[in-house]
């Protein structure tokens, strides 16, 4: 019997576990030394980073993997723009690591606390047709896999591997490093503005094409959204950033001290929610500023939340959020969380949310104490409608019997599954539901 170590909980609080052990490795030798240990005593291993998603994906009962200490720049190519990092590198390290090497990541979130690994192996994407999620950025990996072996992945070794271990659910191994392709530090500038929901649903497919960011946010009961639309520049550029108080006043006063005001307030009176979400809608206003990368791409969040994410076809974005508005007009729903609407290119990657289409994903939120659940549900089976595919680390209820239709490439994945991970040694619940056993 291994001994009983700490209860893990998600950010979210919406998934826990009881590991049996927890080791903190330091190279990749300890690592093999983990599985080898969970191959011997009957147990599964899962490695975890910063805890970010929202479904069990990174949930064990055995060897609970802490990445914590393999963080930070293991090499760098600057010749091809690219480096390679120790897998339990957050995302919030990056710039420090990347700024003096005159690179940046090509595209980014909204949230920066995920690790490199969690952040790639779940398909955490930012906004832009033109571009991909973070996972297709992942040019070579090492890997220990079930059978404890080391592989290096890339286009000169296991290349076939790349399109699964790019964004591999956590399903084929332990990610020890991951090298990812970069591009030249660039600016953005950023322009925010309300807009009316209908004018904006009339005109996102092209919008989103002829910019290289696009995204909106809409209140549920307002008739306006809020726009950003961001344009890369060249680093040399002037900056034109936000002052420290007005990214204060934005990201602490307004994003987290008051909006959580408001979501605490709309889940003990929920008549108030469609009031206080026109109000908000009405404070809202327009601002442009231009930064680095980073510091536009990301928003400090402290209000905890749930949230569920599809992709859908780009064309069918405007009818699913209409859609959307319907019903929660027709089932009487109070809804404080604002839906986000964002876009992402086609690429290949065997599991990817993008795979071979232009993506829109539609985001639905709600606040962590609100226990119904039905307006998830129902707005799931909207989205589900659309040739929809849930992202790996948001909730949602599909299984390997209905995921296995919306991904071409399926039965490719698990037979480098099987291949990788032959015992299931990175099983767990999450991953026999959406994969099989």
């Amino acid at each position: 019997m291994l001994p009983v170590t700490a209860r893990w909980n998600n950010w979210a609080r919406t998934e826990s576990s009881q590991p049996e052990l927890e080791i903190a490795p330091r190279s990749a030798e300890q690592v093999v030394l983990a599985v080898q240990r969970a191959r011997e005593t009957g147990h599964t291993l899962k490695p975890i980073g910063a805890s970010h998603s929202f479904t069990a994906i990174g949930a064990t009962d055995g060897i609970r993997l802490d990445m914590s200490r393999m963080r930070g720049l293991v090499s760098a190519d600057t010749a091809r723009g690219r480096v390679t990092l120790w897998g339990g590198t957050h995302l919030w390290e990056l710039p420090a690591i990347l700024e003096p090497l005159g690179l940046a990541l090509a595209n980014m979130g909204d949230i920066d606390r995920q690790t490199i690994t969690g952040a790639t192996q779940t398909g955490t994407h930012g906004t832009g047709v033109r571009l991909g999620g973070l996972s297709t950025g992942v040019v070579g990996a090492q890997i220990v896999t079930g059978t404890g072996e080391v592989l290096t992945i890339d286009e000169d070794h296991h290349s076939e591997l790349l399109p699964a271990v790019a964004l591999g659910l956590g399903a084929l191994g332990v990610l020890v490093t991951v090298t990812l392709q970069c591009v030249p530090r660039y600016l953005l500038r950023a322009e925010e503005a309300p807009e009316p929901l209908e004018q904006v649903l009339d005109t996102f497919v092209a919008r989103t094409r002829g910019v290289d960011h696009f995204e909106f946010y809409w209140f549920p009961h307002t008739r306006g959204t809020r726009t950003k639309t961001n344009t890369r520049l060249p680093a040399a550029d002037p900056r034109e950033p936000l002052t420290r108080f007005a990214r204060f006043a934005d990201e602490e006063l307004a994003n987290n001290v008051a909006f959580g005001a408001c979501t605490a307030l709309g889940s003990v009176m929920p008549r108030a929610t469609p009031r206080v979400n026109r109000i908000i809608e009405q404070l809202s206003s327009r601002r442009r500023y231009t930064d680095e990368s980073h510091r536009v791409y990301v928003t400090h969040r402290r209000v905890r939340f749930h949230e569920m994410e599809y992709s859908v076809p780009l064309d069918a974005v405007p009818e699913a959020v209409r859609e959307l508005r319907a019903m929660i007009e027709r089932r009487g729903y109070r809804v404080s969380f604002p839906i986000e609407v964002r876009s992402a290119g086609a690429d290949g990657l065997l599991l990817s949310t993008a795979h071979g289409r232009d993506s829109g994903y539609i985001a639905v939120h709600r606040y962590w104490r609100d226990r119904d659940r039905g307006y998830l549900r129902d707005a799931e089976a909207i989205l589900a409608a659309y040739d929809g595919r849930p992202h790996w680390g948001k909730l949602h209820t599909q299984s390997a019997e209905t995921l296995r239709e919306r991904y071409p490439a399926f039965e490719s994945f698990t037979g480098i599954r099987d291949r990788l991970d032959p015992e299931r040694i990175f099983a767990n619940p999450y991953l026999e539901r959406v994969l099989g056993a």
